[in-house]
């Protein structure tokens, strides 16, 4: 893969979240002078499309029309294939995450679209899809902030009825750590719950006391590591760089399977994102093999081992879109 693309993946792989929240922080300050006129007029949450704001001249891209599709690189499973309509579309999908029959995932309509837009377009943010009659069905907006605040969240993980999210937003400076509990079919009493933040916690994912985050913290094997830090009497203890898993390229995005006994994560190989796995034997995680690569990253997986993982399409040097990948376990 030609090396030009490595560092515009580094930041596109996150999915326009991390980044997109911290330009959006300035931005928030501006919004909050609004006239209290145009505030009444966003006092409500508003259910709007998501497809109607994609550009009116956007493409759908598809595995005929990709010039770089992703490679399996493993004989465990099939040929990785996109996700069809109506969770894919030619916006922006990204950062999944799935928990038992439901796919959670941020979008944002447009790839070009600054994060000042992004704040006030009405659809960006978290979704959810359900499975069920062997179809995933139409996704629903996540709101996870006041009516008449203004947010951009992203980073999600779930765990039992509890969402953890990263979001610049209105009453903040910078970004930050939130949880939200699922109760009554809806996701509510939002609050702060930020980590520690000389750790520099990354995308994260929780087992138990377990927290395993991508960081840039010092002492590590260079760039963004792989980090677990253990709670131990309610307090997140001083992180622990993952040796065996790290290289001096970059890993990120870390995900464990519900038995803990495989990590599945998101490493640069010849200048893109790929897929690799590490399986834990004898409590010790291996040497990681590569299982997909070619701007594919994000891998979080389904209860029957399917990878569901983000595939960017790229023209020119420029991203076009992205889309949800799953290579189905033979």
């Amino acid at each position: 893969m030609v090396k030009k693309y490595k560092l515009i993946i580094i930041f596109s792989i996150i999915g326009l979240i991390i980044i997109g929240l911290a330009a959006a922080i300035l931005y928030l300050k501006i919004v909050r002078n609004l006239s209290k006129e145009d505030k009444g007029k966003k006092n409500v949450q508003q259910l709007i499309e998501r497809e109607s704001k994609i550009p009116k001249n956007a493409i759908k891209l598809s595995p005929e029309t990709d010039l770089y599709p992703p490679i399996l690189n493993s004989q465990e499973y099939e040929t990785p294939i996109p996700l069809t309509s109506p969770l894919n579309t030619a916006g922006i999908e990204d950062s999944p995450f799935i928990k038992e029959n439901k796919l959670y995932f941020f979008f944002t309509p447009d790839a070009t679209t600054s994060p000042n837009k992004q704040l006030l377009d009405e659809v960006t943010g978290i979704y959810v899809s359900e499975f069920a009659n062997g179809a995933w069905g139409k996704p629903k907006r996540i709101f996870l902030t006041d009516p008449g605040k203004l947010a951009l969240d992203g980073c999600e993980f779930v765990e039992g009825g509890t969402m953890w999210f990263c979001s610049s937003r209105e009453g903040y400076e910078g970004i930050h750590w939130f949880t939200v509990e699922y109760k009554e079919n809806n996701w509510t009493n939002w609050q702060n719950s930020d980590f520690p933040s000389k750790y520099q916690i990354g995308e994260i994912h929780i087992n138990n006391d377990e927290l395993y985050f991508h960081s840039s913290l010092s002492g590590g094997k260079g760039g963004t590591d792989i980090w677990i830090s253990k709670k131990l009497n309610g307090q997140w203890q001083k992180p622990e760089n993952l040796q065996t898993i790290n290289s001096d390229e970059d890993e990120k995005q870390p995900f464990l399977t519900q038995d803990g006994n495989e990590l599945w994560f998101t490493r640069i190989y010849k200048g893109a994102p790929a897929i690799y796995r590490s399986k834990k034997i004898n409590r010790s995680w291996q040497t990681p093999e590569l299982i997909v690569y070619q701007f594919a990253g994000e891998p979080t997986l389904d209860s029957e081992g399917n990878i569901y993982f983000i595939h960017h399409y790229f023209k020119n040097g420029k991203m076009i879109e992205s889309d949800i990948y799953i290579a189905y376990k033979k």
